[in-house]
């Protein structure tokens, strides 16, 4: 078993005269064997997928939304299938910080993968109460913000105002000497600002894309699917947005990049390598098979192999545009 946070060496020679590829990559300070990661809210404490794979072989585990205080989240029906996606309005379901902290955090620490915690708070002082107390526990590598959930009154606040967001991070990064990852909103009309924002104000890494607000009708009724009326869009039909997105940041900052966005198979996890991610997060993908993060880490080993590159670390950022 590998220690939490431990980087394996290699290449390695294998059997046959193949060589063993290092898919080990480094994401602001955290260590991880390979660059998969799961997306917050799709993977759950974890726990709920132990029987599908081995949790032990993930890049990182990121769990679903954290909040200071228990919230049931929004009215059903709030998970709608679209063509090539989803729609979801679930509205940061989750049982608080403490009972986090007591029913979840002590089996998440037996695991081996670096552990990072996704947060969202009401207000500023929020986050930073919430990023204060998770600094305190052991077994916690790093805290991801949610800066940009869709399907809440006020979710898109601090994700959506450059401004606000700078002052947001600024304040966290005051509260916390863990990594901190800010997770971005596509719902922006220039990704590059806010990234700059959440760099220039203490952010070690970014994630994008979260997802795209949209909406479906019911035709007969005529009548919002979602209760809520609008949700997130996720799945294979936003990855062509979040490649750019990824593509467009890795050039406008110089922090590591979690790539993620309708990530299915490893050819999608490419995409975003090259495009100038450090890591890949996988989301919807978890929900039509349990065991895509692992078929993910297997496509990318194979690749590296038929391709004859050593690192994965080599393929980061190689796009080729003349």
């Amino acid at each position: 078993m590998v220690k939490r946070g431990s980087t394996p060496k290699g290449p390695r020679p294998a059997g046959g005269g193949i060589f063993e590829p290092d898919l080990s990559v480094e994401l602001a300070g955290i260590c991880m064997r390979n660059p998969v990661m799961t997306a917050s809210g799709t993977f759950g404490y974890g726990r709920e997928f132990e029987p599908y794979l081995d949790l032990n072989r993930l890049g990182a585990l990121v769990v679903k939304t954290i909040t200071l205080k228990p919230r049931a989240g929004n009215p059903p029906p709030r998970v709608v299938e679209t063509p090539a996606g989803m729609l979801n309005a679930i509205g940061l379901q989750n049982a608080g910080l403490e009972a986090f902290l007591q029913e979840h955090l002590p089996y998440l620490r037996q695991l081996s993968p670096p552990l990072i915690v996704n947060i969202a708070g009401t207000s500023i002082e929020e986050f930073a109460s919430l990023s204060s107390r998770l600094s305190q526990e052991q077994g916690i590598a790093g805290i991801e913000l949610n800066v940009s959930c869709p399907n809440l009154a006020d979710g898109l606040i601090y994700g959506t105002n450059a401004n606000l967001l700078s002052s947001l991070v600024g304040r966290v990064r005051q509260a916390t000497h863990l990594p901190l990852l800010v997770k971005l909103s596509p719902n922006v009309t220039d990704i590059a600002l806010m990234a700059r924002a959440a760099a220039e104000a203490g952010a070690d890494g970014l994630c994008l894309i979260n997802t795209l607000l949209g909406m479906a009708i019911d035709i007969e009724t005529r009548r919002p699917k979602l209760a809520n009326v609008t949700g997130g869009l996720s799945g294979p039909a936003i990855k062509p947005v979040a490649v750019r997105m990824v593509y467009q940041v890795a050039r406008a900052v110089k922090i590591p990049i979690v790539g993620l966005g309708g990530i299915m198979a490893a050819e999608d996890a490419l995409e975003f390598l090259i495009a100038g991610a450090r890591a890949v997060a996988v989301g919807t993908a978890n929900f039509v098979d349990p065991g895509s993060c692992l078929k993910v880490i297997e496509g990318l080993r194979a690749y590296l192999i038929s391709h004859q590159i050593p690192r994965l670390q080599d393929l980061i950022g190689t796009l080729i545009t003349d």
